[in-house]
């Protein structure tokens, strides 16, 4: 007999049926399973952080995720309000003794779990939370000494000699299927949460294109030669599907492992996710400030009208350009683009890492706040493992090494179409600026505001140091 007669399964980044950790309990522990997703005013309505691009990939994977459901005698119950008012009507109206989800690790999510005991507990109803987005959890990922890795190499080391469990398949057809008087219309609710026209995203959300793209991985065996150099177009934009785990990290995993071997560095970049995850679990002052907490002192310049250029990537910086108008447009960033504009943006033009890290946050499709955060850091040198803070990228340097031909420069900078890319690379000499009536200017001098940058930094750090003695 099983232990629950009815469960209510709350999925949150963990779409999908298959591999699921926290589901595949449901099902086996309880007579029926309802299967939800929550929108909560906090997140929609009241976010900062909102990305409308975002919340169409994942409306996208609920789809895709309500099809896998119906094919297995299913359906998805949509809710919109307080997790805590929908999780007490359903245990005071339907019958509900068991609440179940898969673990977050973002101090937003554990405080929402522990409201969601506390509720659990009031009620007399159970309350089961399971591990299941990362690879490792935080706490297998310790050091010998039981404090978290700061640095990734020592972390990755550790990483390989643990096990990563094979992906467990879902046969189980006990799902809720009666309607639900309180739920939400599925379509309405789309409409409300985001009622604009849905846009063309560089990737599209939902499992099925998940698992075209884990099928066809054997295709990235020369990606760590060719991934920083962005008109190759080798990236797997899979990043969008990782962060609402429409395929499981070990799904990931062992795709990735047939299909290019161990050594691939498709796997070492899971084990980023992982060792960020562990970081902003284990240091949650992260997102709030530097990693480096000396850096909190750096003096930050607020020119709005500077930031406006970069927003629109109106720099006069084609490969800055390239890549904000690339995001932008799409909801996606070339990773090494995401370097070159982060460095360029606080070491540049002198603004505070967080503008950006918002910004990022507001237009990427696989926007995950410990991900962000943690490569916002790293390139602001202000983060764990980061980049020194006297090594600075020359935006000049960049595009003349990744998009020698100005192939990508030229694909989202059509204003230079007509340019040779001896001239778009030195687009910062005066006799080249006056060929375009249509593109400006650098709006800044590379080589006077990195001098500007290290003697920020090196204020700061001093500072500290003094302040510690």
């Amino acid at each position: 007999m099983k232990q629950y007669k009815k469960a209510l399964f709350i999925f949150r980044r963990d779409l999908r049926l298959n591999d699921n950790t926290g589901l595949l309990f449901a099902l086996e522990n309880a007579q029926t399973v309802i299967p939800c997703f929550i929108f909560t005013p906090e997140q929609i309505e009241h976010n900062p952080y909102r990305s409308d691009r975002c919340l169409q990939f994942m409306i996208e994977s609920l789809e895709d995720l309500e099809s896998q459901l119906s094919a297995n005698n299913g359906r998805l119950f949509l809710f919109y309000g307080k997790v805590e008012t929908i999780i007490t009507d359903c245990i005071k109206n339907l019958g509900v003794d068991a609440i179940i989800v898969n673990r977050d690790y973002t101090p937003y999510s554990i405080n929402r779990d522990q409201k969601l005991t506390a509720t659990c507990e009031a009620l007399n109803a159970s309350f089961h939370s399971f591990e299941d987005a990362l690879l490792h959890p935080p706490e297998e990922t310790l050091k010998s000494d039981g404090k978290p890795y700061t640095i990734f190499t020592p972390f990755y080391r550790n990483a390989l000699k643990l096990e990563v469990d094979y992906p467990s398949e879902n046969r189980h057809t006990n799902y809720e299927s009666k309607s639900i008087p309180f739920a939400a219309s599925n379509a309405s609710l789309y409409n409300k949460v985001l009622p604009l026209p849905k846009r063309q995203l560089q990737s599209k959300g939902g499992r099925s294109e998940a698992l075209k793209i884990l099928a066809s991985l054997g295709n990235f065996e020369s990606y760590k030669e060719e991934r920083d150099f962005p008109a190759l177009e080798k990236t797997t934009h899979l990043s969008g599907h990782l962060k609402f785990t429409t395929c499981s990290p070990r799904e990931t995993y062992w795709a990735i492992y047939h299909q290019l071997g161990e050594s691939s560095e498709l796997l070492r970049a899971l084990h980023w996710r992982d060792f960020f995850s562990s970081i902003g679990f284990y240091f949650p002052r992260v997102f709030t400030g530097a990693f480096q907490q000396h850096f909190n002192a750096v003096k930050w310049s607020y020119d709005e009208q500077l930031f406006k250029k970069w927003c629109e990537g109106t720099t006069g910086f084609p490969i800055v350009d390239a890549g904000i108008r690339e995001m932008n447009q799409t909801g996606f960033m070339h990773n090494r683009l995401r370097m070159i504009v982060a460095s360029f943006l606080v070491k540049d033009l002198h603004f505070d890492w967080r503008w950006g890290e918002k910004y990022f946050a507001q237009k990427l499709i696989d926007y995950d706040p410990v991900i962000n955060n943690g490569n916002w850091q790293w390139a602001a040198s202000t983060g764990c493992d980061a980049q020194p803070y006297f090594r600075i990228f020359n935006p000049w340097l960049q595009g003349l090494k990744f998009d020698k031909d100005c192939i990508y420069i030229k694909k989202w900078v059509p204003e230079l179409e007509s340019y040779s890319p001896k001239i778009i690379h030195k687009w910062f000499q005066e006799n080249h600026q006056q060929h375009a009536a249509t593109y400006p200017a650098p709006c800044v001098g590379h080589a006077e505001e990195s001098k500007k940058a290290l003697a920020a930094y090196k204020a700061a750090f001093n500072n500290t140091a003094e302040m510690d003695e």
